[in-house]
């Protein structure tokens, strides 16, 4: 597969529009956002590793395998 890299100025509507036209086909263009400035060079987190920090607190808080509840109700 062949790639390009394309910056395009979404301040302007004919921008937007482009990027809208770019968006209607997720299996062949992939569109990649900057993170805002104040999260730069920070850790940021997936929304697997989320769930399961999330789980493990609730785990342990109310003493239950809350793995083995999602999985029952899953």
């Amino acid at each position: 597969m062949q790639t390009i890299n394309v910056q395009i100025d979404i301040s302007t509507p004919t921008g937007r529009r482009l990027l809208h036209e770019v968006e209607k086909h997720p299996k062949t263009a992939k569109i990649e956002y900057p993170l805002p400035e104040g999260v730069s060079g920070q850790k940021t987190y997936t929304l697997d590793e989320v769930f399961d920090e999330c789980i493990d607190i609730l785990s342990e808080h109310y003493n239950v395998d809350g793995r083995k509840i999602w999985k029952s109700i899953k």
